[in-house]
């Protein structure tokens, strides 16, 4: 029996949405089914300890960047490094949009991330412009990285040759030996034409798909005119 019945709502309404609640149910245990296989992936892959350079430990300071290597992301070494494959630089010479609209949410529960796992923005632009833009969309719980001068994204399957960029996400473990492992990357653009492959990372897309028209054809803006917004 469905939860939460309206009292005038239609035969055919009411059909239709328990048959719906099936397929959600059916939807959510796809999901776990999906996460246990994820976590019977073998730790076996070894990555190489990349250097990147990052932000001072103050966040507001203008001081010089610092190097650090892919196994120092780990402040707390018992858990696990998750990265998001940030598209800026190389051939991206902005900003992603879709890129920012994730960034922009892993902001908000940055601290609530901390408490399981370590997290970082790695973008392939220089850590100057990457502090820029930081600054100008007020991230201030993330700690951001830049990757460039080395092939960490490349090796990873986040950048091409020409430095065309790819969206995603990449997991990594420390080992008991400290060395770092590859566990899982996941991209969003899962293959050709497979588009899609890390919208659970935002509810942004789960809210509009609740709506009568769906996401359609909408795509995000780095900014949007505050007017037509108040208007709309």
């Amino acid at each position: 029996m469905l939860h939460g019945s309206l009292a005038n709502e239609s035969e055919p309404y009411r059909k239709a949405r328990e048959e719906l609640l099936e397929a959600e149910i059916e939807l959510r245990n796809q999901r776990e089914r999906v996460a246990a296989l994820r976590r019977r992936l073998p730790l076996d892959t070894p990555v190489a300890d990349y250097v990147f350079h990052a932000n001072p430990a103050d966040r507001s300071s203008d001081g010089p960047s610092t190097e650090v290597s892919l196994s120092q992301l780990f402040s707390d070494p018992s858990k696990p490094l998750v990265v998001y494959q940030y598209m800026f630089g190389g051939a991206q010479k902005r900003p992603c949009n879709m890129c920012t609209l994730w960034v922009d949410g892993f902001n908000e529960i940055g601290r609530h991330l901390n408490q399981r796992l370590n997290f970082a923005v790695i973008a392939e632009t220089g850590i100057e412009e990457l502090r820029l833009w930081a600054r100008q969309r007020n991230w201030s719980d993330l700690r951001l990285v830049s990757s460039a001068g080395s092939s960490f994204k490349k090796d990873l399957g986040f950048a091409g040759d020409a430095g065309g960029q790819s969206a995603g996400l990449s997991v990594f473990a420390r080992s008991a030996d400290n060395s770092v492992k590859h566990f899982y990357s996941a991209w969003a653009m899962m293959k050709p034409n497979e588009f899609r492959g890390i919208d659970l990372m935002t509810p942004f897309w789960n809210i509009l798909d609740l709506t009568p028209g769906g996401r359609g054809e909408w795509m995000p803006k780095l900014e949007y005119d505050r007017t037509q917004a108040q208007k709309s």
